[in-house]
């Protein structure tokens, strides 16, 4: 029997379906009810079966098992298990309840302001859980992005809820939370990872060897994540707006408002459950940058390499540019 190899992932990442067939199998948001200790389980066989130390019996089918587990609850760079909520996994049913109440509850301001302030503390716990661990970031960081995060959204959503109140009709306004959320990412991210653009990032050969820091490998990496962030959002924060508006014109669906949220979450649901693996393939989960732009833009990190690797010797680095 072929052993796996542990250094390459199931599926070809250089494509779009290769990735996103990756993210369909780690995002699986079954892997939510399982244990923890099922999870350090999973950890320990695969770390046993790296060494070639795995139970006698085990199958392909339970190791493959055993890294989607892993692989959906451990961060790639610091190897701890993540919190609950943070996981990837996750996104699916907290996304999916949150974007539902954001979308049925907008009308007022107390439900605008309460589900902004809960959106943004679920994007900031993720966002912290998914960020390069390589970097660290101190509880005075940590504070400001999401006190900034948490600001940016709430500014924009009551001034777009004043703004179209008086000049728009109905629908315009069902985008609001969709703006305010958009806003809102272009913010937390960066900010929650603000060290990486202070201080730089951990670049690596393509054996994996450490060769030097650089803060472009950083912005280039947090600029994918929020595009991606965007992007999972987008289809069900435009779309359903359109499908709630023409509904609601019918008196059928008047008289059952009570289910209008519960539909709108079970929509959600449905449209994350693709969105949010394809969104974060859209970019290679390993991103690369030319040592030719390092060169040019960041020299003091380019002589470091030099003087680690040679001039010449590698024309590509590579980060985890996160989640």
């Amino acid at each position: 029997m072929q052993r796996i190899d542990f250094s390459q992932p199931k599926w070809d990442q250089s494509t779009f379906t290769g990735r996103l067939k990756h993210f369909f199998w780690v995002t699986d948001p079954r892997s939510c009810v399982v244990s923890s200790e099922q999870l350090y389980e999973a950890k320990t066989l695969v770390e046993k079966y790296k060494n070639h130390r795995e139970p006698p019996g085990t199958t392909t089918e339970q190791v493959w098992y055993a890294r989607k587990l892993y692989e959906s609850a451990f961060h790639p760079d610091s190897g701890e298990l993540q919190n609950f909520c943070g996981r990837m996994s996750f996104q699916v049913p907290g996304g999916m309840l949150i974007t539902g109440f954001m979308l049925q509850f907008y009308r007022t301001v107390p439900a605008v302001v309460f589900w902004q302030w809960v959106n943004q503390s679920f994007n900031a716990l993720v966002n912290y859980t998914n960020r390069n661990a390589k970097s660290e970031v101190s509880s005075t960081q940590l504070g400001v992005a999401y006190v900034s995060a948490t600001t940016s959204a709430l500014v924009t959503a009551l001034g777009l809820k004043t703004f179209l109140e008086k000049r728009a009709g109905s629908l315009l306004q069902r985008y609001v939370p969709f703006a305010a959320v958009a806003a809102a990412n272009c913010v937390n991210i960066p900010l929650m990872r603000q060290s990486e653009l202070i201080n730089g990032i951990v670049v690596y050969d393509e054996n994996g060897n450490a060769v030097t820091e650089s803060r472009l490998a950083a912005a280039k990496g947090i600029t994918q994540v929020v595009i991606s962030r965007i992007a999972m959002a987008a289809p069900g924060m435009t779309l359903l707006p359109l499908v709630m508006e023409k509904l609601e014109s019918y008196s059928w669906m008047q008289r059952i408002k009570f289910l209008h949220a519960p539909f709108q979450i079970v929509a959600c649901g449905a449209i994350l459950t693709f969105m949010t693996p394809a969104a974060c393939a859209l970019f290679p989960q390993r991103c690369s940058l030319d040592v030719s732009t390092l060169a040019r833009f960041e020299p003091e990190q380019y002589e470091k390499l030099k003087k680690t690797v040679g001039e010449g010797s590698i024309s590509k680095v590579y980060f985890n540019k996160g989640l």
